[in-house]
């Protein structure tokens, strides 16, 4: 019995070397010279630069179950406790830092606290929290209503829902608050939220993401037996199943189609696909980072005015800003002074066609207004990275157009992100969706073998 897994990505990996730690052997092609899908990093200079800012929390257990089988658990950092940095121009910092407090009690001082909020906009924000945590993420009818809509019907007003709901669902959603669809947000504010008082703790990576989720998992399908073939192009695939990779058919007793849904909805078979076929409703939300290198630190304790915060912040929020999260990337790339800032920028429209020089005179003006120490500092470079079709658009209507992991032929399974895993289009959902993918191989071969 053989799988080939098309697409090398988190899903693809994960599936991959599930099916191998079964003993099932595996051939992963993936079209471009490295593994890891959306997540890699590439050489500018000295520097390595990651694609686009990527982190999770403690709560996404099938990733870090991932980096635990491809050995690289020790190359990501949690924190202890849930604590954000929050800036806002022209004040005093806010910060978000879980308490002792059991759940879902845990937040309840640091909202209590929440400067960027008028006392009158916590309180209410208290209510509609209390409210979003007995919705069911699972009820369809929740799919067809926008977040923004439901919040300001609890009295979240504008400003709210950007202060506060904003810094959590837009960075998860990719998704303004008011476009995004209210069951992924019921289901990333319990499960990460409402959950565990830990869920929400937030993981970096120490290194370069092709270190972190590429290297690693070449090395290890390798050690299990499994080949990996880069640089490969896969033209089409039939219900044999086969799989034609640059003009040669191979053969498989399953394939696991692990690419994005344009690329699946190409590739796969007419008898494999759905009737009516709704993935192009899913469209695509994108993503851009503007990287800035200083002479020296502007993001540390003291940039904060004296606030209470961690005496070295790897990463802070924004509000009343376009600067929305920016992130401590010295160390991961390799900068032996100064120091190199990624600006993430989620839900990016407005910013994903202007050009580079325009990026610059918007956000390093934006970055002096919230970081003192900015004001001083001279600027080594600034560049942009862009990802178009980073995720797939999450917005009311979006949970119909996704689909399972099993196609209308034998044989053929989905994985990725974009598929039905409960989950927003995160890393976590792209390994769940491998694992779900492996899975059902696996009962397709013991059925296979059962005849």
């Amino acid at each position: 019995m053989s799988v080939v897994v098309v697409g090398g990505g988190l899903a693809g990996i994960s599936a991959a070397v599930a099916l191998q730690e079964s003993g099932v052997p595996v051939t992963l092609v993936e079209s471009r010279p490295w593994l890891g899908g959306a997540t890699h990093s590439f050489a500018r200079g000295d520097l390595r630069v990651d694609n686009g800012q990527h982190v999770f929390l403690r709560c996404c257990t099938a990733y870090q179950g991932l980096l635990r089988r491809l050995r690289a658990e020790h190359l990501v950092d949690v924190q202890d406790r849930f604590d954000v940095p929050v800036l806002r121009p022209g004040t005093e910092p806010g910060r978000l830092r879980r308490s002792n407090l059991p759940s879902p009690l845990h937040l309840l001082p640091a909202l209590a606290r929440y400067a960027p909020l008028p006392v009158a906009d916590r309180a209410r924000a208290v209510r509609a929290a209390a409210a979003l945590r007995r919705l069911d993420p699972d009820d369809p009818d929740l799919d067809g209503v926008a977040a923004g809509t439901w919040l300001a019907g609890r009295g979240q007003r504008a400003w709210a829902r950007q202060a506060l709901w904003g810094l959590f669902l837009t960075s998860a959603l990719n998704a303004e608050v008011d476009d995004a669809a209210l069951g992924l947000s019921a289901m990333v504010c319990r499960r990460a939220l409402f959950g565990r008082p830990d869920a929400a703790d937030i993981g970096v990576p120490l290194v370069p993401l092709d270190e972190l989720h590429g290297g690693p998992a070449l090395r290890r399908i390798a050690e299990m037996g499994g080949t990996v073939r880069l640089k490969a192009k896969v033209e089409a695939v039939t219900t044999d199943p086969k799989v034609v990779v640059d003009g040669v058919p191979m053969a498989a007793d399953a394939v696991v189609m692990a690419v994005p849904h344009e690329a699946a909805a190409r590739l796969l078979p007419a008898q494999a696909l759905p009737d009516p076929l709704r993935w192009d409703e899913l469209d695509a939300s994108p993503i851009v980072n503007v990287h800035v290198v200083y002479d020296r630190k502007v993001l540390h304790g003291p940039a904060f005015g004296g606030a209470r915060v961690p005496r070295h912040a790897p990463f802070a929020a924004a509000v009343g800003s376009p600067v929305q999260w920016v992130f401590d990337r010295t160390a991961v790339s390799g900068l032996r002074s100064g120091q190199y800032l990624a600006v993430s920028l989620s839900a990016a429209d407005r910013w994903i066609d202007m050009p580079a020089a325009e990026l610059r005179a918007r956000f390093l003006p934006e970055l002096r207004r919230l970081l003192p120490a900015a004001r001083d500092a001279g600027v080594r470079e600034v560049f942009v990275t862009r990802e178009r079709r980073a995720t797939f658009r999450q917005r009311p209507g979006s949970a119909a157009a996704r689909p399972g992991a099993a196609t209308r032929a034998p044989g053929l399974f989905l994985a990725g992100a974009w598929t039905d895993t409960g989950w927003p289009d995160t890393m976590e959902g792209a390994v769940r969706s491998g694992l779900t993918a492996a899975r059902l191989v696996r009962r397709h071969l013991e059925g296979v073998r059962d005849r």
